[in-house]
């Protein structure tokens, strides 16, 4: 008499309920190593950092989000390109601010002299980052990254704030950052790692709407 091993039963799927068998491809959350991690950002269309094995992938920008990066872009390469300055560059792209920690900001000038034959940026001289929506992205770019990019070395430091209408520029001191000013409508930001250059802050958030 043949002997049929039964088939094990099925897991009942439920909806909503992720699909294990995909999420197992993975490497679970404090073991990804960074070749996993440029891996899975050069495969995905979306944003994802890493930091200490572990991955966070961030909410998608907003056209008025992405229109602020653009009109902020054009204005800095208006500015680099006829003094051959440097490069800049905008999300994605991967950003290696030390071992096992990699950023995307939303722009990343360097200057000429610190420009390296990389696939990815080892280091900057300028960032932006564009607030988006939430406590959550307020504390990831007010505190978080200002604490990350000190500690990188990137001299200057924008967070572009739509929600209040205002654009802070940071730049190193030491460690740490200090403010060099937040600027509001009716005024221009201006940066102190390339003088001369300023944005009409109204403009920035009004093209945007």
């Amino acid at each position: 008499m043949n002997m049929i091993a039964a088939e094990p039963p099925r897991t009942r799927r439920r909806t909503g309920e992720p699909v294990w068998e995909l999420a197992r491809v993975f490497p679970g959350q404090g073991c990804w190593t960074e070749g996993e991690y440029l891996a899975l950002d050069r495969a995905q269309n979306m944003l994802v950092e890493y930091t200490d094995g572990f991955v966070e992938v961030l909410q998608m920008p907003t056209w008025e989000h992405q229109e602020i990066v653009v009109r902020l872009l054009e204005a800095l390469r208006e500015f680099i390109r006829p003094r051959k300055l440097g490069k800049a560059l905008c999300a994605p792209l991967p950003f290696k601010l030390r071992d096992k920690v990699w950023r995307e900001p939303d722009i990343v000038f360097v200057l000429a002299q610190h420009l390296a034959d990389q696939d990815y940026p080892h280091h900057a001289d300028l960032v932006v980052e564009v607030v988006s929506r939430g406590k959550e992205a307020q504390e990831r770019d007010y505190a978080q990254k200002r604490r990350d990019y000190a500690a990188a070395g990137v001299s200057e430091y924008w967070i572009v704030d739509p929600r209040r209408s205002q654009i802070t520029v940071l730049r190193l001191a030491g460690a740490h950052y200090v403010e060099h000013g937040v600027f509001r409508k009716g005024a221009k930001a201006t940066s102190v790692l390339l003088p001369g250059f300023a944005v009409d802050v109204a403009a920035v958030f009004t093209d945007a709407k």
